[in-house]
Parts: C-alpha cells; sequence; structure tokens
C-alpha cells in the first residue's frame, strides 16, 4: 500500500515581507503566510500590534519579525527592506498593505489634511515600498509584489469617500504600470482589491460587526463581507508559483458589489 505525500508548503524557503500587518487583512495575510513556510517580516508604525502578530504566527508554529517603519517615509522604508535582508537573508515576496481611510465628506468639503494623508501613507506609500523592494528583487533573482488596493477606486465610487477612492484607483493604476515596467526584471506584480471584509474599515462610524452583517445582506450581491482569509488566499496565489503568468492584474475581491 503506498502513501500519499503531502504537499510542501508553497512558500518554505521563501521570505515574505507585509506591511500594515499589526491587524485586520495585513495580520491574516502574513499569518497566511507563515502557514504556508515562509519566513515573515511584518511591519507597521506601531510596534505593539506588530509583537502581537508575531507571537500569533510564533505560537502556531511559523518564524516572524517585527520592524516598525512608517511607509510615507522614504529611508524607514529603504530600512525596513534592508532590515528584512539581514534577518532572513533575502525578500522574495512583498505585500504592500499599509493604508489609511478617510471619509465622510463630498469633495467640497474635503479636509486638505485628509487628502493629503490619504497621498503621503495610501499612494506614496506604496511608490516608496515598490522603489525599495525592486530593487533589491532585480538585484537578487525577481520576485513577487501584491499591492492592496481596494474596490472603491478603478472598480467602484459611492458618495463621501472620493479621496480614499481616488487614492485606491491611483494605487491600481500604479501596479499596473509597475507591473509592466519591472516584469523584465524578473519582478511579477499585481493587485488584490477587496471590498467590504473582515476588517475595521469596513464599519460605518458607531457600527457593530453585527449591524455591519445586517446591512451587508441588503448591501452585497453576496449577502455578506468577504473574510479575512478569502483576501489572503487571493493574495498568496498572486504570490505563488501557480501565477507565474499573472502580471498586472488587479484581482477585486468584493462578493459582486462591483460586478
Amino acid at each position: 500500500m503506498s502513501h500519499a505525500l503531502s504537499p510542501a508548503p508553497r512558500f518554505a524557503g521563501k521570505t515574505a515581507l507585509v506591511t500594515g500587518a499589526g491587524s485586520g487583512l495585513g495580520r491574516a495575510i502574513a499569518l497566511a503566510f507563515a502557514a504556508e513556510g515562509a519566513n515573515v517580516v511584518v511591519a507597521g508604525r506601531r510596534p505593539a500590534p506588530l509583537d502581537e502578530t508575531v507571537a500569533l504566527i510564533g505560537r502556531s508554529g511559523g518564524t516572524a519579525a517585527a520592524i516598525a517603519a512608517d511607509v510615507s517615509h522614504p529611508e524607514q522604508v529603504r530600512d525596513l527592506v534592508r532590515g528584512t535582508v539581514e534577518r532572513f537573508g533575502g525578500l522574495d515576496i512583498a505585500v504592500n498593505n499599509a493604508g489609511v481611510f478617510r471619509g465622510g465628506a463630498p469633495v467640497a468639503e474635503l479636509p486638505l489634511a485628509d487628502w493629503q494623508s490619504l497621498l503621503d501613507i495610501n499612494v506614496t506609500g506604496v511608490l516608496l515600498a515598490l522603489q525599495a523592494e525592486v530593487a533589491h528583487m532585480r538585484a537578487n533573482g525577481g520576485g513577487a509584489i501584491v499591492n492592496i488596493s481596494s474596490n472603491l477606486g478603478a472598480h467602484r465610487r459611492i458618495p463621501g469617500v472620493a479621496g480614499y477612492a481616488a487614492s485606491k484607483a491611483a494605487v491600481s493604476a500604479l501596479t499596473r504600470a509597475a507591473a509592466l515596467d519591472h516584469i523584465a526584471d524578473g519582478v511579477r506584480i499585481n493587485a488584490v482589491s477587496p471590498g467590504a471584509s473582515e476588517s475595521s474599515m469596513s464599519l460605518l462610524p458607531g457600527e457593530t460587526e453585527a449591524d455591519r452583517a445586517v446591512r451587508m445582506k441588503q448591501d452585497s450581491p453576496l449577502g455578506r463581507i468577504s473574510s479575512a482569509s478569502e483576501v489572503a488566499a487571493a493574495v498568496l496565489y498572486l504570490a505563488s508559483d501557480a501565477a507565474a503568468s499573472v502580471v498586472g492584474t488587479d484581482l477585486v475581491i468584493d462578493g459582486g458589489s462591483s460586478a
């Protein structure tokens, strides 16, 4: 009698960097990579939540390290990539998930400070991360990058979130442009655009998770939010060898809301 061998973890021996990994989707993505054998560096502005993510990964038998960094500061992003390489010997996969949400005002009343924050973190932060990540990857045999955008922006618009939608539309466009610029360097770049998902960003002001579930039964064709694990699964696919010919795609995960 023969026994089938268990498949090797998809990311065994590889190192993945996940920004915005102190909570929500970023934490779920980091946990998913660790569960599939990757060494994971979790990054964010506040050390305490990052340490919690590292502890969760450790308790599950994975390997992770935390590096505090603000993606809107070029030197901190360069230090983040350098620190990742020093800790684990390389950088094979990067997930640029760090972002902020500012909403609730129409364009005519959009505070300039909110607009600037959205651009600094959601757009410039992704650009700076791409520059540092690509610089290492193209000099070291290539890699895969997944940017986290949103279904709000290039795919869908709703009132009151023009600044956020504009910033995420920029991420979607930047992803496609960067993908064309750097596929010849051996760096595959794609995006995932979640809709309402298992994250605090999808809660309206004062709304509970139970309230959100009721609202989504009406607002989403699927009738619910996407789970964090469903979004993470899409990210891991795009980062994996199974997606070797997927270049410059923007994969929407929103239960049909932007269909």
